[in-house]
């Protein structure tokens, strides 16, 4: 009886790999490039050829500095991990060993093998003497950012040009967690040997990084801010969403925030040429809303240039669609659950269901979603500041991240938020309009509040 054979279904295991048999090289090859086709894992932008990396794998069983780990689904491995130590002559940092290529495959996430998987490196590290575990990683990589952050690593520093990616540089954050119950200061920066590193589990007080989405809002072709989501109290600020996108990349965003006002209330695409001026512009991640209520359309825009389409009447309406559209686009597919007084709002926020936000947030991540977006409406374009307590409740609730939105009018709110990711270290990123059109927030203020 093989192995295989002997386990149950639906198993998960992580282990150190010390040999590697034919079955588990094919295995190992499909997770990785998996992997490095949903961007995260790897150096690689494009998957090698298959020669390439099985010659690769067998040459990391044969350095001695080099161990891997695997992460198993039903026996199959779907992710792996490298844990690198110092060269023998480096003996002033051969208290600390690095992490590197930690990846889970896209279709076995959300099980809690990349858990599973670090806690499995860190006891192996652990064990062998290691004082510090150390890792960097681009900030694009928001799952695996999220999981260091709940795993008890600290973000210390953040390099600005840390990568090329789709023709657009990236950020890299770095991290390090002590692994011994010693308090011994070791450097944290090569620039400030007196900097203790917190022990094990201690989040920094003043949170972690966001992402913050500048807001592009279009009705009848436009630029608009909405109050309280009602169609009839908007403010235009653009006539040309192509140039405004431009601008917000061009003054440092690293993602746009797109919603088709007209299509949510209509139930289809209503802004088109709008969208597409945004998309053609575009140098950044998009993600888009607004009245994708099909697979036709969420395709579509997706194979037109979009990187995450936003679902939100329909994740109420029709589940079964989000969980086959997550199982179409892994990865690319965010549920905006919007609120008002915590029941969900739907058909452009013009109907209440008797629905509870976090409940929804439960059923959508069980479908599948990269992500959620929550909007508190009461607090939308009003400048008051998020409702913090339930975006915390929604990020701790759930094991995806979550974007807030809703009220921004001010840095402090913007340093309220990032506060709260101490102890909700869920929230992801935040979605800011009307304060950045009225020039109430300088945007390159907002940037350095949030990084």
């Amino acid at each position: 009886m093989t192995r295989r054979n002997m386990v149950p279904a639906g198993a998960i295991h992580a282990e150190r790999l010390q040999d590697m048999h034919e079955d588990d090289l094919h295995a190992l090859c499909d997770a990785t490039n998996a992997a490095i086709l949903e961007g995260g894992g790897f150096g690689w932008l494009a998957p090698p050829p298959r020669e390439t990396l099985e010659r690769y794998f067998r040459g990391v069983l044969l350095v001695p500095e080099r161990q891997i780990f695997v992460a198993r689904l039903d026996d199959m491995i779907v992710g792996s991990a490298q844990l690198v130590r110092p060269p023998r002559n480096n003996e002033a940092q051969a208290m600390s060993a690095t992490l590197m290529h930690f990846y889970i495959a896209p279709y076995a996430r959300g099980l809690g093998l990349g858990h599973l998987l670090l806690t499995e490196v860190e006891s192996c590290a652990r064990s062998m003497g290691y004082q510090i575990i150390n890792l960097d990683v681009r900030e694009t990589q928001t799952e695996a950012l999220r999981l260091f952050r709940r795993c008890g690593f600290h973000h210390w520093g953040t390099h600005p040009s840390y990568a090329r990616m789709d023709g657009r540089t990236v950020r890299g954050l770095f991290f390090t967690k002590r692994l011994q119950d010693d308090e011994r200061i070791v450097p944290a920066h090569p620039q400030d040997a007196s900097t203790p590193i917190p022990a094990a589990g201690h989040a920094p007080v003043t949170g972690h990084s966001l992402t913050l989405y500048p807001a592009i809002d279009l009705k009848d072709g436009t630029c608009v801010r909405l109050r309280r989501g009602e169609m009839d109290n908007a403010t235009v600020y653009s006539d040309d969403p192509g140039a405004q996108a431009l601008a917000w990349i061009h003054a440092g965003c690293s993602w746009l925030h797109v919603v088709d006002l007209n299509g949510a209330f209509a139930g289809r695409s209503a802004n088109t040429e709008a969208i597409e001026a945004i998309i053609a512009n575009a140098s950044v991640p998009v993600q888009l809303g607004g009245g994708l209520r099909d697979l036709e359309s969420i395709g579509k825009w997706l194979n037109a240039g979009i990187s995450r389409v936003i679902l939100g009447s329909v994740a109420v309406k029709n589940p079964e669609l989000v969980r086959e559209a997550c199982r179409l686009f892994p990865g690319r597919i965010v549920a905006g659950i919007d609120a008002r007084s915590g029941q969900v709002a739907t058909e452009g926020w013009a109907e209440t269901s008797e629905m509870k936000a976090v409940e929804l947030g439960l059923r959508m991540q069980d479908a599948g979603v990269a992500a959620v977006i929550f909007t508190e409406i009461s607090r939308d374009g009003m400048l008051t500041g998020i409702d913090i307590e339930q975006t915390a409740d929604m990020a701790n609730a759930l094991s995806i991240p979550v974007i807030a939105s809703g009220g921004v009018g001010t840095l402090a709110h913007l340093e309220a938020l990032r506060a709260a990711t101490a102890r909700a270290p869920g929230i992801e990123g935040v979605i800011v309009g009307r304060a950045l059109y009225d020039g109430r927030i300088d945007l390159s203020e907002a940037l350095r509040v949030l990084a």
